[in-house]
């Protein structure tokens, strides 16, 4: 399975870890493209201005650990596209060239499913998304949760739950059936 990672799924930091932990066991293909990452690099520097470096480091890491996970959109491939939202017409140009078959996202109402559809996509909120894969198949899921979850228990104190990390992760489905 092929799925786009919107901007708003690679950071926060623990989603990101465990959606790319998850790619890592081979449990689905991961894709984006330069402007999501762009996004992903924006936004993590409006709350943490001074970690620039860290930042860009950790994307060209993110880039060299999924070469292939890069896609760019044919040339004016976004103006022929509608979605709700004008700016997110990039996503689902980099999800059609990529040949994704879902759109992982926290912003489902920039995605309708009707146009979605015509393309053979579909957009999907990463807790179910996880919740889904956990169900198919939990070992991998726990791999990816255990991956992500040690370094934020490490850097957190007093010590939260992964419960209750996840579900500040927006992932409260998946903290209920993982974690219990």
């Amino acid at each position: 399975m092929r799925v786009l990672l919107d901007a708003c799924v690679l950071y926060p930091t623990l989603m990101r870890a465990i959606l790319l932990g998850l790619a890592e066991t081979g449990a689905y293909t991961p894709l984006w493209s330069p402007r999501i990452l762009e996004e992903w690099r924006r936004a993590a520097l409006r709350t943490h201005p001074d970690q620039a470096a860290s930042l860009g480091a950790e994307i060209a890491l993110t880039q060299a650990t999924w070469p292939g996970a890069e896609i760019l959109p044919p040339e004016g491939a976004e103006a022929e596209l509608s979605l709700p939202d004008e700016n997110d017409r990039h996503v689902l140009a980099a999800a059609i060239a990529g040949q994704a078959d879902v759109i992982v996202t926290l912003n489902l109402r920039d995605f309708p499913g009707r146009a979605l559809a015509r393309y053979g996509l579909r957009a999907e909120h990463p807790d179910p998304f996880l919740l889904g894969l956990w169900r198919e198949d939990p070992g991998p899921v726990e791999q990816a949760l255990e991956a992500a979850m040690a370094p934020a228990r490490a850097a957190i104190k007093p010590t939260p739950t992964d419960r209750a990390l996840l579900k500040k992760s927006r992932l409260p489905r998946l903290a209920k059936a993982a974690r219990g």
